[in-house]
């Protein structure tokens, strides 16, 4: 039994944020109902290539051991359908726009109402309760607007995205933070509440040490590439046959880098470059020495050298050579579940490892609307004949 087992979540969630979040509760043990529009359903069902026997890659990242309903909430009896549900949650997550729930009566207030023991948590772009609050909000718009992208990329380059959606990743795990807590204090008082997640708010959070710098001396941070604002040697270095990422966090490893794998005791000696502050000032000066030196060394020996000595390192690896790795063996990091059209659709496993109430065995992200029928019978007592006049009228698929 996972850790939230006997939680049902109703999910009005789509894209990436939203669905994530839902993802990590399933895995824990929730009952998850994601709610998704007859005519196509979550945008990310439609967003390929990549493509496994016509299924979205994109959307098998996020949809994992949930239950699909497939439901109209353009209608009045869409919508009761939902408040039912609602009624018998613990959990609703949703991102709509502010002004597009209240249209739909599906806000905080008339939720509650059915409801008082429901956790209710929005994720938007801005937030709410502000003039931004019904802008949409898209991770590459956040990145850029947030500063991140000013921070990423070469010194000389342009601003750069990161290669994943991430303020979408970290936003859904600050939802997943929020709605823990809330079912916590619910044990206490026995009341729900609503949580308020933004991207924006998770994005300049997550600047983390970057903000603090510049909050504390209105220096506006610039970009260093694969380099560190405050540390050195901290970046990627070529070898005679590969690449290397080096993490020398103290002078202490820095002295050993030196002098017992390196054997350049002049790069140590120097006053220049004998402390970390001294290092980040000259920095110009001995990132190419240290460059020449590697370039004499191939990336094998040359890391094997350095773990010796307790000096972080790693190779650079593509995405297959990360699957593949020992780290990816070691933890068991890929596990599989059968798809009724996809057939064996493998997964990366939840990083949460609880030893008592471990993460459930995966079901495969469910087909649109493959469970509209089993919830609404089980969980609202819907019987066939109901079913079929709804599905009749186009309320459900």
């Amino acid at each position: 039994m996972g850790a939230l087992q006997g939680i049902k979540v109703l999910d009005l969630t789509r894209i990436l944020a939203g669905p994530w979040s839902t993802m990590a509760l399933a895995d824990l043990g929730a009952e998850v109902w994601k709610i998704e529009s007859p005519d196509g359903g979550d945008d990310t069902r439609s967003w390929m290539p990549p493509q496994k026997t016509g299924i979205s890659t994109y959307y098998l990242s996020a949809n994992r051991n949930k239950q699909s309903l497939a439901v109209d909430l353009r209608t009045p009896q869409g919508r009761q359908l939902i408040l039912d549900l609602a009624a018998q949650a613990d959990v609703v997550v949703e991102n709509f726009l502010p002004a597009s729930l209240a249209r739909l009566g599906l806000d905080y207030a008339t939720l509650s109402a059915v409801n008082p023991r429901l956790i209710h948590c929005s994720i938007t772009g801005y937030g709410r309760g502000n003039p931004l609050e019904n802008r949409p909000g898209y991770d590459f718009i956040i990145q850029a607007e947030s500063g991140f992208m000013s921070i990423t990329g070469e010194k000389d380059g342009e601003p750069m995205r990161l290669g994943v959606a991430f303020i979408d990743l970290v936003t859904g795990m600050n939802a997943v933070q929020g709605i823990l807590a809330a079912l916590y204090e619910r044990e206490r008082s026995g009341l729900g509440q609503t949580i308020d997640i933004a991207l924006s708010d998770s994005a300049l959070h997550f600047l983390a040490n970057i903000a603090s710098g510049y909050l504390n001396t209105g220096e506006v941070p610039q970009r260093y590439g694969n380099a560190h604002a405050s540390i050195v040697p901290y970046q990627l270095f070529n070898t005679a046959d590969g690449c290397i990422a080096l993490a020398v966090g103290n002078d202490e490893q820095y002295r050993r880098l030196c002098l017992e794998v390196l054997e350049r005791p002049e790069l140590h000696g120097d006053p220049r470059f004998t402390r970390n502050r001294n290092r980040t000032e000259h920095r110009e000066i001995l990132l190419p020495l240290l460059q020449e030196a590697f370039a004499g060394w191939h990336s094998e020996p040359l890391i094997a050298a350095l773990r010796e000595r307790g000096i972080p390192v790693g190779e650079v690896k593509d995405v297959a050579q990360a699957f593949d790795s020992e780290t990816a063996r070691y933890r068991d990091l890929v596990l599989s579940a059968e798809h009724p059209v996809a057939g064996e659709v493998r997964m990366v496993r939840s990083p949460l490892r609880l030893s008592r109430t471990p993460t459930v065995t995966p079901t495969a992200p469910p087909l649109h609307g493959q469970h509209t029928d089993n919830v609404l019978g089980r969980v609202l007592g819907k019987s066939a004949t109901e079913l079929d006049a709804l599905r009749a009228a186009g309320v459900i698929r």
